[in-house]
């Protein structure tokens, strides 16, 4: 049965398998709009966007739906002199149909409101929807009266501002906030972070994780290709246990056995089996099993190889243990899993 397999490489895995991830996407697609205020920052910008149009990249069907907002005109220039195309004008927004929306400041975006936005968002928050800023966004909620007894991000050099203007929002020194209805963050670097907060409340935090794991994949000093964050990422890791992860990481197609890794690294096979399950919580065996059938499932996503080269190339002795092994593992036949994804490729 599926649930034999228990390792975070399985719940990983599980978010590429159409309607067998770890989560419950929302049931109707949700509308976030972006108004961008002249000589907004881009990074900021596109990190906030980034996180939701990710989100859709890794599902079947679309989950956000993202809209570019201007104030006036058909473009806005942004802090870095290039202009962004809008889709509407703030005027034309309708709120009800809106879920989020979220203002778009920067280091050059003053701190001045004008009464079509003031009006905007107090209609927009009267009718529900969660709103949110970026950089100094969040002023212009703030000046509406919308963050009165929220908590709130804001760029540390704005700080003493909103505590002399608006005396009851609190301010906050993290880098962004989350609080009820009312999303922000500090800088450009903290946008993507706070949409993922957005995403792991609507999604699951399995599904953020995977998101995680695809933008951030360059940060590490080695890039890994398949890696469980938590435990790839443990710099507290005992020696044993780094050495054996890495062994199995470069014999796919030629498996090690347990006890041939545990003498590799000098520890008995008994030790190995409780490192493992005290820091990965599954065997060595069921892990390095999971790690092979993940590159079979990479292979059978990116490759026109064929199921039988896929099953000797991830280490399977025979097609019939592969077969078994990958559909215990995600429900799914390996022909079957091809064609969804290349059917939703294609349909993309």
């Amino acid at each position: 049965m599926v649930a034999h397999f228990a390792s975070l490489l399985k719940n990983k895995n599980m978010i590429y398998i159409e309607g067998n991830g770890p989560f419950q996407a929302t049931s109707e697609v949700r509308r976030v709009a972006f108004l961008l205020l002249e000589n907004f920052s881009m990074m900021a910008f596109t990190g906030a966007v980034d996180a939701l149009v990710t989100a859709n990249l890794m599902r079947p069907s679309t989950i956000y739906e993202v809209l570019v907002v201007g104030n006036d005109g058909d473009t806005v220039l942004s802090d870095l002199g290039i202009e962004i195309s809008v889709d509407c004008q703030l005027s034309q927004l309708d709120e009800k149909q809106l879920d989020i929306l979220i203002l778009c400041g920067g280091l050059r975006v003053p701190p001045r409101t004008s009464a079509a936005i003031r009006s905007k968002l107090r209609v927009a928050g009267n009718a529900g929807v969660m709103l949110g800023g970026l950089w100094n966004g969040a002023y212009f909620l703030a000046e509406a009266g919308l963050l009165d007894g929220y908590e709130c991000a804001y760029y540390p050099d704005g700080r003493a501002l909103m505590m002399e203007e608006f005396p009851h929002v609190m301010i906050s020194n993290r880098s962004f906030v989350l609080d009820r209805d009312r999303v922000s963050c500090a800088g450009a670097s903290s946008s993507l972070n706070m949409m993922l907060e957005i995403v792991k409340n609507d999604c699951g935090e399995e599904f953020v994780s995977a998101i995680e794991e695809v933008l951030s994949c360059d940060k590490m000093a080695e890039v890994i290709d398949v890696s469980v964050c938590s435990i790839d990422r443990n710099p507290t890791l005992p020696e044993p246990l780094k050495i054996s992860l890495q062994l199995m990481r470069n014999n796919i197609e030629e498996p090690l056995s347990i006890m041939e890794i545990s003498e590799c690294v000098g520890i008995s096979r008994r030790q190995l089996e409780r490192l493992f399950c005290h820091h990965v919580d599954a065997s060595p065996s069921r892990y390095y099993l999971e790690l092979r059938l993940t590159h079979a499932r990479q292979l059978l996503q990116q490759t026109n190889k064929p199921i039988a080269e896929i099953a000797v190339a991830t280490g399977f002795v025979s097609i019939s243990h592969f077969r078994r092994c990958f559909h215990q593992l995600f429900d799914i036949s390996a022909g079957r899993f091809r064609k969804v994804y290349q059917e939703d490729k294609n349909s993309a």
